[in-house]
């Protein structure tokens, strides 16, 4: 069973490492992303969340700083949903669609890292 944990943690870690790199490697296009959902500073809060993906997913993959790389990826979860997947606000079907999934998949991410601390 210890090799399924490792390997989920690979997953796990892997899926908020590569997300924060994404932050960094398509800062432009992330940037406007945030702006048009009225995100103050958006180069900053996107730089910001990456860097707490970032060393979230490592710390996470590395068992290093593992309660502290778990409350990184919480604590970019929950606001970024609140914030960025407004999913209640949408009035075209398709868009709320795809917001509540990203809301959603969210949400159990950040369960998954609730159930890991505990």
């Amino acid at each position: 069973m210890e090799i399924l944990f490792i390997v989920g943690q690979a997953i796990f870690g892997g899926f908020f490492l590569m997300t924060g790199a994404n932050h960094f490697m398509k800062l432009k296009d992330m940037t406007g992303y945030a702006a048009s959902k009225k995100v103050p500073a958006p180069k900053l809060a996107t730089l910001a969340t990456g860097l707490l993906l970032v060393l979230g997913g490592l710390g996470i993959i590395l068992q290093s700083y593992v309660t502290l790389a778990l409350w990184a990826v919480i604590i970019f979860l929950v606001p970024t949903s609140l914030i960025m997947h407004t999913f209640w606000k949408e009035t075209d079907p398709q868009v709320k669609m795809m917001e509540m999934t990203q809301f959603m998949k969210n949400m159990a991410l950040a369960g998954a890292a609730l159930m890991l601390l505990a």
